[in-house]
């Protein structure tokens, strides 16, 4: 029997994916092991193993194909001394299912769809979080086919998610008075209004992109935020830098150079350490407070965003958090990211000082309860010791969930933070 090659499941949340590339052709020699094809998720792009040994005898799913849910067969390996026409017996198109789960029986498909019959009792309480209830009436989903998984079987926001990554537990709907004669075609998505507006190009929304418009979006409306603000003095910084840049190597595995950028996230994380109740996360049932900091820091990649994370940087020296921020945002902008070097994460850094915006505030990125935004350090006018001096001031903005953290705690998170800042040497000890 040909061994069917399935699309394979990258991380805990994907239900489907795009096969970017296959590696192989038909005919090709495959021994367990060798890389057959890329698959490419919202979040990245990896290389697919094979884990039987044989010759790719057919390619199911083209290259270029968006939405292939997991579990489907893409390709089929014939076993030495297969012979091809074994080919016809094998599963070639839907998802296969994963042992253990029900599998519905097939209809015929001349059968009509039964018509839902009027209740005759009352429908039973369905307990949800008031979270999970919003989201189920924006999403159009019936609460009493979505099983919960809190305690008590209470459906929460998690529940919600997934119902809604398995496009399962949308509403019924009401029976036709009469059957439809005919069926118009539905009709395209159309574009906002554009009526009065230049020609266009319209870009398809890749899999990230649409992954980042919905988080944010759910960020926005579900998470809510306030804003705290300081002014950072960065000349001891920027002078501590150049001493330490200098005596790195010209060339070699042991050259470097520290940016300011890993400076504050070494800042954020030992600040996060002074103050432990913002690094924390917002549950239905609990507050979860954090024993480490893994900061989570945006890299801008082509069609969106990412955020590695630094696991532990409050107990990495400046110099590992270089290295391994420089290997992380390498891997993120070539798609090669695996998904425990982005998944996660308790707090997270956006610095956009290096294209020279001052001040900006960011969207918190759920689950997380904060995330700080990093201008550009610039000469600006300060008093020191009661008279006027020039000093490079550099503006931090604290997004807070106002669920996880009040305004004191975010305010003495950022007076932990402002210190290391100003006197760098403090946090090499």
């Amino acid at each position: 029997m040909p061994i069917s090659v399935l699309m394979p499941a990258l991380s805990p949340t994907m239900t489907e994916g795009t096969l970017a590339k296959w590696l192989l052709k038909e005919g090709d020699r495959v021994e367990s092991g060798d890389a057959i094809a890329e698959i490419e998720t919202d979040k990245a792009t990896m290389e697919i193993e094979a884990i039987d040994e044989g010759t790719l005898a057919r390619i199911l799913i083209p290259e270029g194909t968006e939405g292939v849910a997991v579990n489907t067969p893409i390709a089929l390996i014939l076993e030495d001394g297969e012979d091809a026409s074994a080919l016809d017996a094998a599963p070639t198109g839907a998802p296969v299912p994963t042992p253990g789960a029900p599998t519905p029986d097939a209809a015929p498909a001349t059968a009509p769809a039964p018509r839902p019959e009027p209740a005759t009792a009352p429908a039973p309480r369905v307990f949800a979080s008031p979270l999970a209830r919003r989201m189920a009436a924006l999403e159009g989903l019936d609460l009493a086919r979505v099983p919960g998984t809190g305690p008590h079987g209470r459906i929460v926001k998690a529940d919600i998610e997934a119902a809604l990554a398995a496009g399962t537990g949308k509403a019924l709907a009401a029976a036709p008075v009469a059957p439809a004669l005919a069926v118009a075609p539905a009709a395209p998505a159309q574009a906002p209004e554009l009526s009065g507006l230049p020609g266009y190009t319209a870009i398809p929304n890749s899999s990230m992109r649409k992954t980042v418009a919905r988080r944010l979006t759910e960020s926005m409306r579900e998470v809510p935020h306030f804003y705290l603000t300081i002014d950072c003095q960065l000349d001891k910084l920027l002078d501590l830098r150049k001493e330490l840049n200098a005596r790195s190597p010209e060339d070699g595995d042991g050259a470097y150079s520290i940016s300011v950028n890993d400076f504050v996230i070494k800042a954020s994380a030992l600040a996060l350490m002074r103050v432990p109740e913002a690094n924390a996360t917002w549950t239905d049932d609990a507050i979860l407070r954090f024993e480490r900091a893994d900061i989570s820091v945006a890299v801008a990649v082509e069609g969106g965003l990412i955020t590695p994370i630094i696991r532990g940087a409050d107990s990495k020296g400046l110099l590992d958090i270089s290295q391994e921020m420089k290997a992380l945002a390498g891997k993120a902008r070539d798609g090669k990211l695996m998904p425990e070097e982005y998944q996660g994460g308790t707090f997270s850094v956006s610095n956009l000082g290096m294209f020279g915006i001052k001040h900006f505030t960011a969207i918190i990125n759920p689950p997380q309860g904060c995330i700080l935004a990093v201008g550009a350090g610039s000469p600006r006018a300060v008093v020191r010791d009661g008279a006027l001096a020039m000093a490079t001031v550099m503006s931090c903005t604290l997004s807070v969930d106002h669920r996880v953290v009040d305004g004191a705690v975010g305010a003495h998170f950022l007076a932990a933070f402002k210190p290391f800042i100003e006197d760098p040497v403090t946090m090499l000890l």
